[in-house]
């Protein structure tokens, strides 16, 4: 079977490499890799350290772009790559926009479309922005849809996708969340580079791990992200580490406001791997982040979710996430309550992390290669549809 992975940004490409590594060790299937690009440096991060060489690279980039720029970009540029391999399937993941034209590319192919991490609907269009649509247009297509939850699950099941063609696997981001975690402490550098700018054995300072990014954030929400991070970094015993994604939306807000805060510490985006490792050494993060959402709770830190919706509320419920939204006056109060309240921290921090357990890629594999007929389920009890 010919399998074509298409992605385009950081998260897809961290989700899906342990589904790539997978199936390219299984002789069964034969994988292309295309990249659109759409998130240039962040994605070349990613792809260096796990080893994967795509086969197709769009190198779709542009500068403010917009989303419609984006769009044409990437169903044009799958267009002619679906023309020349002609793969079985193609697999996408998430709610990129990558994703949703690629899905929708190979719809006009006639060719089946796989989805990783199907199912998650936060219930408003425009929060987050355009992701929730892009969802719900990549099920409309998808021939299979790989739900980390049965919740996910239920999602797909009330907009009548066929029960049969859905699956409960978990985020196979948690599989590469531990297969990287297991890797840090081969990267000494990497390791010594982040804690210089942590503080030391002995010192009792909390580090707050921040990262905002979203579209629907842009227009004033990042001034009140900052407006709350001023605040916090006003206690003497917290150090805020804010990795600021490169958008001028982004960048531009959270230097004016806290490019002068000695508590702040605004660094470049991190590669996955440090990344990784300053989140296991922060106490708890402040994020409108999706994957982080999933990623924190796996290494016992709570999040506070600066959205006034989430397409997870599995963590809400596990009591792993809160959702705080852009109020300063509440992302404040809800990370003093964190910072001061050891009871609310230990709680929060303990709580069961409902997003997998590091095999979601080899249930994937299977579920392939039984529902193409390539070879029976190896795992019985774990490749099976849902069941209402």
């Amino acid at each position: 079977m010919n399998i074509l992975v298409a992605f385009g940004t950081r998260p897809e490409a961290i989700k899906l490499f342990p589904i790539i590594h997978a199936l390219k060790e299984d002789p069964s299937f034969r994988v292309f890799v295309c990249v659109t690009a759409q998130h240039r440096q962040m994605l070349d991060q990613v792809l260096k350290i796990t080893d994967i060489e795509p086969d197709v690279d769009l190198d779709l980039m542009k500068p403010n772009q917009s989303l419609s720029q984006l769009t044409s970009r990437v169903l044009r540029g799958m267009d002619h790559t679906l023309a020349t391999l002609r793969p079985d399937r193609v697999m996408v993941q998430g709610d990129t926009t990558t994703a949703m034209a690629a899905a929708v590319s190979a719809f006009y192919h006639k060719i089946p479309v796989d989805h990783v991490e199907a199912g998650l609907r936060s219930g408003d269009n425009y929060s987050p922005f355009p992701e929730e649509v892009n969802r719900r247009v990549i099920s409309s297509i998808a021939a299979l849809h790989f739900a980390p939850t049965a919740r996910a699950a239920d999602a797909l099941l009330r907009e009548n996708i066929p029960s049969q063609q859905i699956y409960v696997t978990g985020n196979p981001g948690i599989d590469a969340l531990l297969k990287i975690k297991d890797r840090i402490d081969d990267y000494g550098s990497i390791r010594r580079a982040i804690d210089d700018q942590l503080p030391q054995q002995g010192d009792n300072r909390r580090v707050i791990l921040v990262t905002a990014h979203r579209r629907e954030n842009f227009d004033g929400g990042m001034e009140r992200v900052a407006s709350s991070i001023r605040m916090l970094a006003q206690r003497d015993d917290v150090v805020v580490v804010f990795p600021v994604h490169p958008n001028p939306n982004v960048l531009g807000p959270i230097q004016s406001l806290l490019g002068d805060q000695p508590r702040v510490r605004l660094v470049q985006p991190l590669d996955y791997l440090p990344f990784i490792y300053l989140l296991s050494r922060a106490d708890f993060v402040l994020t409108d982040s999706g994957g982080l959402q999933e990623e924190a709770p796996a290494l016992g830190k709570p999040v506070l979710v600066m959205r006034t919706t989430t397409e997870r509320p599995e963590g809400i419920e596990a009591g792993t996430a809160l959702l705080v939204g852009t109020d300063p006056q509440r992302i404040t109060t809800e990370a003093m309550r964190l910072l001061d309240d050891r009871s609310h921290y230990t709680r929060m921090s303990l709580a069961h992390n409902p997003f997998g357990d590091g095999h979601a890629s080899e249930r994937i594999l299977d579920i392939l290669a039984y529902e193409a007929g390539i070879q029976p389920a190896q795992h019985p009890m774990e490749v099976r549809r849902y069941a209402v």
